[in-house]
């Protein structure tokens, strides 16, 4: 069996085609273009939900990102990127693999959300989630101002959970990392991976990884610029 990646276009989807290069294994990749902002219909009806990223494995789908990287490392991983139990990074590497979609990437969609509403930036809530979003980066760089992967000495796939977030979700949410030098280290290394460049050549290759990795945002996903435009969102 051979497993299918359908990975929609500058989305959290390329955390799975990054795992499936870093693993070096046989997969067939699949690519959607955005519509202009959202999946288009033929990617929508692969899952109940229109999620993405969704892969298959024979007779099996998965959506869900954390689910997707956890199915492959135990199904294809060969022990790969996953820390077991017992090991002294086992509880660092839990964290931070959770902490992409249970903190990061939820302030980062909030922060979006909330630019869309016409709330000038002094609104007290503005204020609110832009100052939580900057206290959730300041301990991301604390954190890599002690080691060199997220979950320690390794690079795991907490790793890859978490650098969509600081990467291609810029071109959405135009936020900039020149107040975080250790992130911004630690995404030099991560662009200086072969698997992680193979992965954007294949899945985006229309984004520029060293602009991706700078300090300043990478450019507003053009597409869904005018979309918004034409509706008076930006």
């Amino acid at each position: 069996m051979t497993l299918t990646v359908h990975h929609l276009g500058v989305s959290q989807s390329d955390r799975v085609v990054w795992l499936c290069e870093e693993l070096g294994i046989n997969y067939e990749l699949k690519k959607y273009d955005r519509s202009p902002i959202f999946a288009p219909p033929e990617y929508k009806a692969l899952h109940p939900l229109g999620s993405a990223p969704v892969i298959e494995d024979g007779s099996l789908k998965i959506a869900e990102s954390g689910a997707c990287v956890e199915y492959i490392l135990q199904t294809h991983g060969n022990g790969k990127f996953g820390v077991i139990p017992g090991h002294k990074d086992y509880a660092e590497y839990l964290y931070w693999f959770h902490f992409a979609n249970g903190t990061l990437q939820p302030a980062l969609l909030l922060n979006l959300s909330l630019s869309r509403t016409g709330l000038g930036e002094g609104h007290d809530m503005i204020k609110r989630y832009d100052a939580r979003r900057k206290q959730i980066l300041e301990f991301m760089d604390q954190r890599l101002s002690k080691v060199l992967w997220l979950a320690g000495e390794q690079f795991t796939a907490a790793d890859i959970m978490n650098v969509c977030c600081l990467t291609t979700m810029r071109c959405f949410i135009q936020y900039n990392l020149g107040a975080y030098p250790n992130i911004l280290t630690y995404l030099k290394r991560i662009a200086a991976r072969d698997g992680y460049r193979r992965a954007m050549e294949k899945g985006d290759p229309n984004l520029d990884v060293d602009k991706l990795i700078g300090a300043a945002p990478p450019p507003f996903y053009k597409p869904a610029g005018g979309a918004l435009q034409a509706r008076g969102r930006i």
